[in-house]
């Protein structure tokens, strides 16, 4: 098997290569072959290893050792279980169809060869991190999906916003990134090494360690540690505070927001935490920090999406909110049910976003949903999938969605872990708030009054190259909740790759809870998520389609509920002020202080007055006139006489 999972790799990574050097030879249609062809057999190996793993088979072991220190060795190795084959199969085949759709949706596009490159060398990143066996190749992935993000970002250069959010999602990064370092670092130094397995062999012992972040206070290395190692995962997976750069990432075409947001990057921090479930099992406090976090993106970006008029950006909104959840249900030590949400999610979310371009493709770029309106007869196919995602996203029963996402709070409603008491209504909470804003995006884009212009906009279908990708995703969406709930959460799939100690009883209430899908199906009927899901759909419904002039009057009665939203809590004017206006006032102060006045100011103009204030003395001197001359010279003798003969004589007499 190590041939295939090299090839899983490395065949994205050739199509990366080929593309981006050879793109121009290669031409339009040749370098989206190369590409797809390259993606869609790492898809179809990477099931071949599903199951494997599913039969019982791990893979761990060092494919190459590119340095040796010591005892210390720096290695590229893979860790394939069945927690990192789920991974490989969603990444794939999310990339596949992200790819299939590119052709259509950057057709027209002067990059088009240069865009394949990104996307199949995004794949092999996170195919990289994913299938890590050490931490040194975790961060590898981890910023090598980071800098390419950058570039996808920021692909249209020529536009200024997208210039700004690209560096914008980088700095934020990097200082998620700086947490996740000094967490590795942390376990490296404590442990002595980098392999997750020898790691997670020490856990016992590591657990009885502190250290003393401030003189005289000793705190728990396991906490500081995870803690650090999350601050990474907020990073990624755009958690309260670390979350402002996701939504700007929209200025990116369409086919990598679905990439971005569904699959790859944002998942990057949940998946991470699962796999350190060893150690973060060993830290309550780490895993109650882990939880409010999550609570507060679920719930609070949740409410941000309801005043979004691009169409894109709601979808955004909505994905921070879901990272929420998935974030809130690895604090629970529900590890299996957030990588459950994240694979349902990965395929209802892709859908949605590609769904949303097509739609803009529809109307010819245009994005607001102001402007839309009654595209259901133009646009049947996307009307029809968009409907699909958008009851797996709020969690309709028998949609994918529905049960990973019904898990979660339930699973929060059996957490042993202090914050759960307050998680748990914030989380209801949010179902009303998620199913509110996804049909208000979906009534005023497909029913309602068009509000375009026939003379500007004449709507109609996505080619097939569009569609066929959406009404893939949408197969997985409706069934694969279904099919998954029972071996991946309840089973013995996640049993291996996800450690949970019996004192955190989440997963055993949820055991006791679950006797098969329908029955699970059933028992919602009498929880509040399923009520308050009904609420927030029947509400989007009576303000967006029975009386549309409501919502105006009641943004006008809480206008400063809606201002403080649209402002996104201020944090972006906070951020502008305080961290980068703060850089810029240091940087001022610096060059004006440091550079202009002791650098500038005392060593290169100050060396320079002082040579000329010792010409100007000397060049007093120099009159023209020989008599002068003839004066110093003479006064010159004298006074090497005055000071050599005393010394002559001396020498003499003795």
């Amino acid at each position: 098997m190590k041939i295939v999972y090299l090839l899983v790799v490395l065949l994205p990574l050739i199509g990366a290569v080929a593309t981006g050097f050879f793109g121009q030879t290669l031409g339009r249609v040749n370098s989206h072959r190369v590409a797809i062809a390259g993606v869609a057999l790492s898809c179809v190996l990477s099931l071949v290893a599903l199951f494997d793993a599913f039969s019982g088979s791990v893979f761990n072991e060092s494919i190459y050792t590119w340095a040796t220190i010591g005892g210390l060795r720096f290695e590229v190795g893979f860790l394939v279980d069945t927690l990192t084959a789920t991974m490989m199969v969603v990444v794939t085949s999310v990339s596949l169809a992200v790819h299939v759709y590119t052709i259509g949706y950057m057709e027209e596009d002067e990059g088009y060869q240069r865009f394949f490159s990104y996307i199949s060398l995004f794949t092999f990143s996170m195919l990289m991190l994913v299938m890590s066996n050490n931490f040194l190749q975790l961060f590898f992935g981890w910023e090598a999906v980071g800098l390419v993000s950058y570039l996808l970002i920021g692909f249209w250069y020529k536009k200024p916003t997208a210039i700004h959010a690209n560096l914008k999602a980088f700095l934020v990064n990097r200082v998620g990134d700086f947490g996740f370092l000094l967490g590795i670092g942390l376990l490296f130094a404590y442990a002595g090494s980098l392999n997750y397995a020898e790691v997670f062999a020490q856990s016992n012992t590591l657990v009885g360690q502190t250290i003393s972040l401030i003189p005289g206070s000793e705190v728990s290395l396991i906490t500081v540690a995870c803690i650090c190692l999350f601050i990474g995962a907020m990073g990624k997976s755009a958690q309260f505070p670390l979350h402002v750069w996701l939504p700007d990432s929209m200025e990116g075409p369409t086919p990598i927001s679905a990439l971005i947001h569904a699959a790859t990057m944002v998942t990057a921090g949940i998946f991470m935490v699962a796999r350190m479930s060893p150690l973060f099992e060993l830290s309550d406090t780490a895993l109650s920090f882990v939880m409010v976090i999550g609570a507060i993106t679920a719930l609070f970006m949740g409410f941000l999406g309801i005043v979004q008029n691009d169409i894109k950006r709601v979808v955004a909104y909505s994905t921070l909110s879901q990272l929420g959840y998935m974030t809130v249900a690895l604090g629970a030590s529900a590890y299996s049910v957030a990588i459950f949400h994240l694979v349902t999610h990965a395929f209802f979310k892709a859908l949605l976003f590609l769904a949303a371009g097509s739609v803009i493709i529809g109307m010819h770029h245009e994005q607001d949903i102001r402007k839309m309106g009654g595209l259901w007869r133009h646009m049947p196919i996307t009307y029809a999938v968009s409907l699909l995602g958008s009851l797996a996203l709020i969690g309709m029963p028998f949609f994918s969605g529905f049960y990973s996402k019904d898990m979660i709070i339930e699973a929060v409603k059996f957490s042993s872990q202090g914050p759960a008491a307050v998680v748990y209504p914030m989380l209801l909470l949010g179902v009303f708030v998620t199913a509110f804003y996804s049909f208000r995006m979906f009534f005023m884009v497909f029913h309602g009054t068009p509000r375009w212009s026939a003379h500007e906009h004449h709507p109609h279908e996505s080619p097939w190259v569009v569609t066929g990708p959406l009404i893939a995703l949408a197969v997985p969406s409706v069934l694969l909740g279904i099919f998954m709930i029972g071996p991946f959460v309840f089973g013995e799939v996640m049993v291996g790759p996800i450690t949970v100690l019996p004192s955190h009883t989440s997963m055993q209430g949820l055991r006791e809870l679950f006797n098969g899908p329908l029955g699970l199906t059933l028992h919602s009927l009498q929880t509040p998520a399923f009520w308050l899901m009904l609420a927030g759909l029947l509400a989007a419904y009576v303000l967006y389609i029975v009386r549309t002039q409501w919502p105006a009057a009641i943004q006008k009665s809480f206008g400063w509920l809606h201002t403080l939203w649209m402002e996104k809590y201020y944090l972006d004017r906070f951020n502008l002020w305080f961290f980068a206006g703060g850089a810029r006032r240091l940087g001022s102060s610096l060059w004006a202080k440091a550079d202009q006045g002791v650098i500038d100011g005392f060593f290169v103009n100050g060396s320079a007055r002082l040579v000329a204030s010792v010409a100007g003395v000397l060049r007093l001197g120099q009159t023209g006139f020989l008599y002068h001359y003839a004066i110093a010279m003479i006064l010159g003798v004298a006074l090497l006489l005055w000071w050599f003969a005393p010394l002559a004589l001396d020498a003499g007499l003795g």
